[in-house]
């Protein structure tokens, strides 16, 4: 990282992880084109989960090369004035695979359901269980992770 003075911890790049709306998944697709798709992270201890559908390009591209890097804005704030923003950042390298374990991958959609729509949590369970089979977990290994911030961050990640 070029500006040091902007990284953050480790634990402040899991928090900006956990808490962002979305991130975008990037990979090397074909002929090492660069391919990218925005999703929705769940993170759990150290490993990152995302749902998909069962087929489709994103597969092809993991099946053909594992490793991954999922980046995640958390707080930002437009400084016109300033020719500026001041924002929150988290990157992680890792490898992706896809979960074939029922149980784990229950998990998996609930924890993101418990993310993006915890006031639904009863009707999540069934509609996990109505959806398993049309759903695909792809499970992120955490091997690098970076975070960086234009402003002083707390341990929580929290915007002071």
């Amino acid at each position: 990282m070029r500006k040091k003075d902007r990284q953050q911890s480790r634990e402040v790049a899991l928090h900006i992880i956990a808490k962002a709306e979305y991130g975008v998944l990037s990979m090397s697709g074909p002929n090492e084109s660069p391919y990218g798709i925005p999703v929705s992270p769940a993170l759990v201890n150290n490993t990152i989960y995302v749902h998909c559908a069962t087929e489709g390009y994103k597969l092809d591209v993991l099946a053909k090369n594992k490793q991954v890097c999922l980046t995640c804005v958390g707080y930002t704030c437009l400084q016109p004035s300033k020719f500026s923003t001041e924002y929150e950042s988290a990157i992680a390298f890792g490898t992706a695979e896809l979960v074939t374990d029922v149980q784990e991958k229950r998990q998996a959609l609930l924890a993101i359901a418990e993310k993006y729509a915890p006031e639904y949590l009863k009707e999540a369970h069934l509609y996990i269980e109505k959806r398993l089979e049309q759903t695909a977990i792809i499970k992120i290994q955490i091997s690098q992770l970076t975070a960086k911030a234009t402003f002083s961050v707390s341990q929580q990640g929290d915007r002071p």
